[in-house]
């Protein structure tokens, strides 16, 4: 499985820090199980709402896969569906672009238009 472009979500605040820094070095949940949660396109939405449902002040990180190299995982998670996981940090030089993640009124986050 590869895609040209993965997707993290993130809190603003630690994406701000990682700017500074030059690298994301991922969630409490992302250290704890040694390495980076990704999502397709097709899998970040569904992901937002089973584990970040209502959380305000996250920002949705649209990652060059190729850049990430052999760090980049594709394994095999939520109904055996293959999942990029990035074994490392996220240099932030990876990163193409990073939008707001705001809630919506009926909890969901809402996603760039034409995401």
């Amino acid at each position: 499985m590869t895609a040209d472009t993965v997707f993290h979500i993130c809190d603003r605040s630690a994406w701000n820090l990682a700017k500074t820094s030059g690298c994301y070095e991922g969630s409490d949940l992302d250290r704890r199980d040694g390495f980076i949660h990704f999502s397709t396109r097709e899998q970040a939405v569904e992901t937002a709402a089973l584990h970040l449902s209502g959380r305000q002040g996250l920002v949705l990180l649209e990652v060059d896969a190729d850049a990430l190299g052999g760090a980049l995982k594709w394994e095999e998670s939520r109904n055996g569906a293959l999942f990029p996981h990035l074994y490392g940090t996220l240099p932030t030089g990876t990163v193409r672009a990073a939008h707001d993640l705001p809630v919506g009124p009926d909890g969901r986050h809402v996603f760039p238009e034409n995401f």
